[in-house]
């Protein structure tokens, strides 16, 4: 969730997360996206150093309670596992439920929102990073004073900031569409932007939100 405050798609945030608790697979191109801002390097550092000392913590309780306990309190002592165990069991398969979490989703979004007033503002979120580039979405609420009324071919993006801009969806159609040089930028438009990661928030005035 904290990752996906910071802008990371669902998908990725868990997969990352994973990776940094268990020191497995982090090593992925997609370990990128978390290095690509010091917000995610300080969170990712936290993770890491969080899941190292757990499971020490967790491993060495382990054997020191199994040691110091006698043959006959085994028995009672794992039917007393059996109570946490099954709240963490019921606990995912509800959380795997796609009305309990799009009603988590909700409750986390309305959260981020009163935080950082992302409703106010544009958003970004990255996709994926490839090479010094970031392939982003950004939500555009309002387009900036910059680019109002402008055409892309005069907007100076490819030429000035080296953003080239990939797709645009727009209004009810679902389906999002490559632009022209006479594309002009409309409120609630949603981009789909290649660049520099940090120059296209900066371009844009967008900010992470949750995603």
């Amino acid at each position: 969730m904290l990752f996906r405050f910071m802008g990371l798609p669902e998908e990725k945030a868990r997969f990352q997360v994973t990776s940094l608790l268990t020191g497995a697979g982090f090593t992925t191109r997609e370990s990128e996206m978390i290095l690509s801002t010091a917000g995610r390097r300080r969170l990712a550092r936290i993770t890491m150093l969080f899941g190292y000392v757990f499971n020490i913590t967790v491993v060495s309780a382990f054997i020191n309670v199994f040691f110091s306990m006698k043959l006959t309190q085994v028995g009672s002592y794992l039917l007393g596992l059996l109570i946490p165990i099954g709240v963490v069991a019921l606990l995912i398969i509800l959380v795997r439920i796609k009305a309990v979490r799009a009603l988590i989703d909700r409750v986390f979004s309305k959260i981020a929102g009163q935080i950082v007033h992302s409703d106010s503002i544009n958003s970004v979120m990255l996709i994926d990073h490839i090479g010094k580039g970031s392939i982003a979405q950004v939500m555009l609420r309002k387009v900036p004073e910059n680019l109002v009324g402008k055409p892309l071919s005069e907007t100076g993006l490819k030429e000035e900031k080296n953003i080239l801009i990939l797709l645009i969806e727009r209004g009810m159609d679902p389906k999002p569409q490559p632009p022209t040089a006479h594309t002009v930028f409309q409120d609630n438009d949603k981009l789909t932007v290649f660049g520099n990661y940090k120059t296209i928030c900066e371009t844009f005035g967008a900010k992470e939100s949750f995603v």
